[in-house]
């Protein structure tokens, strides 16, 4: 196939596989492999769903959000946890598009549901290690965890993440 096509249709299915998921979301990868030299995937993430903060080391990992539906948040903090930028996305919104620059401790939370983004990124897919997670955000699914997601959806800049 020379033209990749993604329907209203399919992205209804991957909203409800997110609602229904045990982590509240589901991704539709757009590109053939994880060693695709650039990754392009719809996120369809729920309120509760708890994305650990962290970072891309690597210097050409930057990450680029388009909101198609839904609202999200994308919080970006200093070493420390403390909230640097705020940045709400939604499609009719004052931002609808973002780019985060690589080595940046950051997180997205979904303010309501049906939440659904284009996510791009530079390939290939290679796991965060354990120095990009943030050390003062629990792991998923640690104790802390679900409290800090809720506390990210209302967080502001210059707040000190509560762990």
């Amino acid at each position: 196939m020379t033209v990749n096509t993604v329907s209203s249709a399919d992205l209804a299915a991957l909203v409800v596989e997110a609602q229904n998921a045990p982590r509240k979301r589901m991704n539709l990868n757009l590109h053939p492999a994880l060693t695709d030299p650039v990754q392009r995937l719809l996120n369809a993430f729920e309120p509760g769903t708890y994305v650990r903060p962290h970072r891309h080391s690597d210097p050409g990992k930057w990450e680029f959000f388009a909101i198609l539906h839904g609202r999200a948040l994308v919080l970006a903090f200093d070493a420390a946890g403390i909230v640097q930028e705020r940045h709400e996305l939604a499609p009719a919104g004052a931002v609808q598009v973002i780019e985060i620059a690589a080595g940046t401790w950051h997180t997205l939370a979904a303010l309501e549901s049906g939440t659904l983004l284009l996510e791009v990124k530079p390939g290939p897919y290679t796991p965060a290690g354990p120095q990009d997670f943030a050390s003062w955000a629990p792991a998923e699914g640690a104790p802390g965890a679900v409290t800090l997601e809720r506390w990210f959806r209302t967080a502001c800049v210059g707040d000190r993440a509560p762990c």
